[in-house]
Order: C-alpha cells, then structure tokens, then sequence
C-alpha cells in the first residue's frame, strides 16, 4: 500500500478518534457545584478531572491530523484553496488552546487536590486567576476562534470539491463553532455539544473512507 493510499484511512481514524474524545469530555468530566469549596475541590481533585480534560486535549490534537489527510485528498480541486488555509488555521488553534487545557487539567488538579488538606488554600480564587487571567483566556477564545474558523473553510472545501459528499463536513463545522458559547450551558447542553461535534467527526470520518 503506498503513502497516499494510506492517508485517508489514517486521517479518517483520528477525525473517528477525536469524535470519541469529544464526546468523552463532557460525558466523565464531573459535574459539581463548582462555585462551592467543597464542590470545586470534589471536581477539580479527581481523577475524573483529569481523565475527561485529557480526552479534551487528545480531541483536538487529533483534529489537525485529519485535516491533513483533508487538504491531500482535495488536492487539485477547487477546495483545495480553502482547505489549505483550514489545515493552518486548525494548527495554529489548537496551539493556543492546549496551554489553557492543561493549566485547567494538570494545574487546577493539583491544587484541589491540596486544597483538600490544606483549608487555607483558596481554590476558588485560584481558578478564577487561572481561567480568567488575561493572557490565557484572550489566547484560550482566539484559539477556538480560530478552529471555529478552520471549521467552517473545511465544509467550504468539501463542498466546492465535488469528491466528498457536499454536507459531510457541515455539522463537524457547527460543532467546532460552538465549542466556545457551549462552555455556559448546562452539563446537560454540554454533553448533547459532545454528541454533535462526535457525529460530526464520524460523519466526515466516513466520507473520507468513502471517497477513497
């Protein structure tokens, strides 16, 4: 089997991938009263914390990945002009959000954890430092900004190629784009934006495998 026969198949196992883990985020991230002591040290200390913002992490490091495998199978199409961009923009993305996710995984467990047996440790005030400071939220939204964006080029490229079905890469777009205005809904509008953006990674997913 050559190289160029082999991408589809890879690229289209990780966009499978970080469906999977898109989904599994929200599905084993605890949900407690995160504006309580007691509550924010329950989520953010357990292993539970850690497990779920790594499928996070691991979702969009895998996303770049079929993008790549995208942009070669649109080669000399007319979307290839957007695709190339997408694939860029994905890269540059995910680069700033990673930071933030892992201050949020390995950062913030940490200190719940000693929280835990240290009462003087104000949690709380150490999150709000953590998620709201400056530099990392302004590099956390463009990060998203930015993905949303490489979403959106995506389905364009599909659609203007003719090689994949036109609207596969639509609902993976809408989920990309609403990664951001999801985190203030409920645990439950959470984890129905899981559901989305996991079909919508499986769907593209497919119609990578079928147009090879």
């Amino acid at each position: 089997m050559t190289n160029a026969s082999t991408r589809a198949p890879l690229g289209a196992a990780a966009l499978s991938l970080a469906g999977v883990f898109f989904l599994l985020f929200p599905l084993l991230r605890p949900w407690h009263d995160e504006t309580t002591m007691a509550g924010a040290i329950a989520a953010m200390g357990s292993s539970a914390w850690v497990l779920s913002h790594y499928a996070g992490i691991l979702a969009f490091i895998l996303v770049p990945v079929g993008l790549l495998a995208l942009r070669r199978r649109l080669t000399g199409t007319l979307g290839e002009g957007l695709a190339r961009p997408a694939l860029v923009l994905s890269w540059l993305g995910v680069g700033l959000i990673l930071p933030y996710f892992g201050a949020e995984t390995f950062g913030l467990n940490a200190v719940a954890r000693h929280a835990a047996v240290e009462p003087s440790v104000d949690l709380l005030a150490v999150a709000e430092a953590v998620r709201l400071g400056p530099v990392a939220a302004i590099s956390f939204v463009l990060g998203l900004i930015l993905v949303a964006v490489a979403g959106v080029q995506t389905a364009l490229a599909i659609r203007r190629s003719a090689v994949l079905p036109r609207g596969s890469g639509w609902l993976f777009a809408v989920g990309l784009a609403l990664y951001l205005p999801q985190f203030f809904g409920t645990p439950a509008l959470r984890i129905g934006h899981g559901v989305l953006l996991a079909v919508g990674c499986l769907w593209l997913a497919w119609a990578m495998r079928r147009a090879e």
